[in-house]
């Protein structure tokens, strides 16, 4: 049975105009890995209400699961739950239980939970919160749309919170061997070598050493034996 596919929707302008640099796609990537779930597409978009909506609707529609990041914050640009909402044509507004979590964060902080906030508990009718340990502001689930914070502490803290509820498959393994060949030199029989393993998938990724080209042979699968046989089989067929 092929495993669970995912997407990730990240959301901010600061992502698209350079000034923020995004963490969070390489460590979920990972972690989904790591779990069986493979990650088929990254989108990034802006802060706009139609670029969400449309976006979450698309992605959702396609995979299994889709994480986002980004957007749920306390001030007038995050608009991310709204926007998740709109695509599953839901009510938001301040649910109690989140109301209650930010409630007795803030009397823990000598902080008053103000109207900004109180933002941070508006969730869309039907969701799920996911817990946020590091901040207490909750994220949430709507349908297979999993909706997590940008700050990548607290995006990693969301993602261990949520990743243990889903079910996934086998995890993708990897080998790699790496030749002092340049591509060109070994595209013919890398392609033959990927032909006699169709159930794996094969992968060359060039780079320069002290003036001389070479690459990265990677092999990935969820089958180990498999993966054994086709790197011995590699690794005899360039050597020498």
């Amino acid at each position: 049975m092929p495993n669970p596919t995912a997407a990730m929707l990240v959301i901010g302008d600061e992502i698209l105009s350079g000034r923020t640099r995004d963490a969070n796609m390489h460590y979920l990537a990972g972690q989904l890995t790591e779990r069986g779930i493979d990650l088929k597409e990254v989108r990034v978009v802006s802060d706009d209400r139609d670029a969400i909506v449309t976006a979450t609707q698309a992605l959702s529609s396609a995979y299994d699961h889709v994480f986002t990041s980004g957007g749920i914050g306390p001030t007038h640009d995050d608009i991310t739950a709204d926007c998740i909402a709109a695509a599953f044509d839901a009510h938001i507004s301040v649910r109690d239980d989140a109301r209650a979590l930010l409630q007795a964060h803030y009397d823990r902080s000598g902080l008053e939970l103000n109207e900004a906030r109180l933002r941070m508990a508006r969730i869309p009718d039907g969701a799920t919160l996911i817990d946020n340990p590091v901040s207490t502001a909750p994220g949430f689930s709507l349908q297979n749309v999993h909706v997590m914070a940008g700050v990548p502490s607290v995006f990693k803290a969301m993602v261990a919170s949520i990743l243990p509820t889903l079910t996934g498959g086998a995890p993708l393994l990897s080998r790699t061997l790496r030749l002092m060949i340049g591509e060109g030199d070994i595209a013919g029989p890398l392609g033959k070598f990927a032909d006699a393993f169709p159930d794996l998938s094969v992968g060359s990724y060039p780079f320069q050493q002290d003036g001389t080209y070479g690459c990265n042979i990677v092999v990935r699968g969820c089958d180990a034996a498999l993966l054994d046989v086709a790197m011995t089989t590699l690794e005899a067929q360039f050597s020498g």
